[in-house]
């Protein structure tokens, strides 16, 4: 099992800027982060949870949707076992609950999630 926890939504005006932090604290059956694939993923309300950027083990392949692309940076700390997405020129349809995803191969592991709202 991987446990990760969520930090950083909050409120912000359309054009405004947040950084979303994702800590791996605790790992069993010897994972370690540098095995780990991670993805920030998104939901809005009546939608379907969309993943927004990802990154490999290796950090050199980094994908992101369409929507966020040039907006939305995503990193990872190997050191500090944490990834970060880096948002900005945050519009209205970037509001949802933000949640980070861990994948070894098939299995997939979450975070709580983050609320993000972009609103006036």
């Amino acid at each position: 099992q991987v446990q990760l926890v969520e930090s950083g939504g909050g409120l912000v005006q359309p054009g405004g800027s947040l950084r979303l932090s994702c800590a791996a604290v605790r790992f069993d059956s010897g994972l370690t982060f540098k095995d780990l694939t991670m993805s920030w993923y998104r939901q809005a309300p009546e939608k379907e949870r969309e993943v927004v950027a990802s990154i490999n083990r290796y950090g050199d392949n980094i994908d992101y949707a369409d929507a966020v692309k040039g907006r939305f940076t995503i990193s990872r700390d190997l050191s500090e076992n944490t990834v970060t997405l880096q948002m900005n020129d945050l519009k209205p349809e970037d509001a949802g609950v933000y949640s980070c995803n861990a994948r070894f191969y098939s299995f997939n592991y979450w975070g709580q999630g983050t609320q993000v709202t972009v609103s006036a």
